[in-house]
């Protein structure tokens, strides 16, 4: 299938499927005389594979690394699971950093004076008694 085709097919733009080939992610495939690309349709299911894990947050480099390893025909469970581990890690470090952010924000509220803000010094925030 050409490059429209098979764009069509997994439901991403034909420079997409451009883009996925030249960062190496998708094997070039042979061309036509005419110089047109001609996919196999195991094409379908690896671009597939690539946006599954994209939707992850995997980077285009992790998801290079586990196409490589699954190439050699390995099964990528183990590195794709170390993979997954870290990228939880990584989620759960966030999640706190934000829920301490959250936490700062709200007691920024709370502190804010209630009704009507009352006159403040040039270059301070809030008199230091919130002006209760």
């Amino acid at each position: 299938m050409r490059v429209a085709e098979l764009a069509e097919a997994v439901g991403v733009r034909p420079d997409t499927v451009r883009y996925y080939e030249r960062a190496g992610l998708l094997n070039p495939p042979p061309r036509t005389a005419s110089g047109y690309r001609v996919y196999r349709e195991d094409a379908v299911e690896r671009i597939r594979f690539v946006r599954g894990c994209q939707r992850l947050g995997l980077t285009l480099r992790e998801i290079a690394d586990l196409l490589a390893v699954r190439d050699t025909g390995v099964c990528p469970c183990e590195p794709a699971e170390e993979l997954l581990h870290r990228h939880i890690a990584e989620l759960d470090a966030e999640v706190a950093r934000l829920s301490a952010l959250r936490d700062e924000l709200t007691a920024m509220v709370r502190d804010l004076p209630a009704g009507r803000c009352p006159d403040i010094q040039p270059g301070t925030w809030c008199p230091p008694d919130g002006g209760r």
